[in-house]
Parts: structure tokens; sequence; C-alpha cells
């Protein structure tokens, strides 16, 4: 039985309740999860969700206690960076949630903080950072380099892709093998990257600047 805090109690932390509900009730008692509390600078998120546990107040007044690990749901790119920030001054304990239903092997080079939702498929010789965040159905493929704090959703990482720090792939994006990103990008929802990434980039169609609707007659 793990005893932890979720940091976030907005949609991601709703999520990762309901996916840490789902856990415990296909594992055995010595795989658990116990949520002790939420942290979130807004009360109302806590209010929104109905959370069974308690609001903790924030980051900044939170006192660990001894046996307890934080949890990361937060969606934000931005406030996951200052957040983790945060968590590393103050020395706080970092857990991983990885969903029983995750297909990966039992020596998956994998650091800390990690978050990855049911039906991912992180593959061997796979290497993942830390404080990355993968939602349902996510793939990272043999011999990919994965860094810290990057957020996929829905997305995949094709054979021996190198991926940096604090990228978010959007909804159903896909990376082609051999490809490199590097840090800070965003790659938007249904993109298929073909090209190395540098920094500080948004990959985008020009097109979906503009919605086309056509009524039925």
């Amino acid at each position: 039985m793990r005893n932890v805090i979720i940091l976030g109690a907005g949609g991601a932390g709703a999520e990762v309740t309901f996916y840490i509900e789902d856990h415990n009730s296909k594992v055995g008692p010595e795989d658990q999860i116990t949520i002790k509390g939420y942290l979130d600078d807004s009360k109302e998120n806590w209010k929104k969700y109905n959370f069974q546990a308690p609001h903790l107040g924030n980051i900044h007044t939170y006192s660990q206690a001894d046996g307890e690990e934080l949890l990361i749901a937060v969606g934000s790119m931005d406030s996951r960076k200052k957040l983790i920030d945060i968590i590393k001054e103050k020395n706080i304990v970092v857990g991983s949630f990885i969903h029983h239903s995750v297909v990966m092997p039992e020596n998956l080079d994998i650091g800390i903080g990690n978050i990855v939702f049911p039906f991912c498929i992180l593959e061997k010789y796979a290497t993942i950072g830390n404080y990355n965040f993968l939602t349902s159905y996510c793939f990272i493929s043999h011999d990919c380099i994965v860094g810290d704090n990057n957020f996929l959703s829905i997305a995949g990482l094709a054979g021996s892709v190198k991926v940096g720090d604090n990228n978010y792939f959007g909804l159903r994006s896909t990376v082609i093998p051999g490809i490199e990103i590097g840090n800070n990008n965003v790659v938007q929802a249904g993109m298929l990257v073909d090209k190395n990434i540098k920094d500080d980039t948004t990959v985008f169609y020009r097109f979906k600047e503009k919605v086309m609707a056509i009524p039925k007659m």
C-alpha cells in the first residue's frame, strides 16, 4: 500500500484519481494506492470534482509526512515546470503512477515522477526520464530516449526517436522513426512529425487556422 498526495485538483487530477481507483479495484492490497489529499491553489477545483480526500493547501504550504509520495497531476506545461522547480527546491519525494494495464518490461529504464494512464505501451530498450505524463493509448517504441517533463496526449513515438525536456505532444500526434526533438516544443494535435525539431517551436498545419463547416441541405 502506498500513500500519495496528488498535486493538482483540476481535470488532470480528476483523471489520475479515477485511474488510481480503477487500478485499486484490479490489483492486490500490496499494489493499491491510498490518496491522502490534494494540493491546489484553488479549492474550487477540489469542490468541483467532489474528491473524497481533503484539500491540503498548495505546494508552498505543503510539508511532506513520512511515507508520503507526491504525484504530479497538472496539464499546463508552464505550471508543471514551475512546480517541478519548487518540488526539487523543497526536496519533496515524488512518486510515479503506472496503471496496471500498461504494457512494459519489468526492467524498463524509467525515472521518477512519471504518470502513465491505461493501455499505453512502453517498449523494451526505451529510456524514459522523470516527471513525464502519458495519457491513455500512448506508445514509446524501442530505442527511444525521452527526457524530463514531457506531456503526451494519446501520442506516439516510433523507434529510435530522441526527445528532450518540456515538450507537449497534442492529441494523436506521432513522430516517425529516428527523429530528434529538442526542448520546450509544442506539437499540435494530429501532427505527423517527420523532420527534426530544435527548441521553442510550435508544429502545426496552417489550414487549421480556418475551420469550414458545410451545413446539411
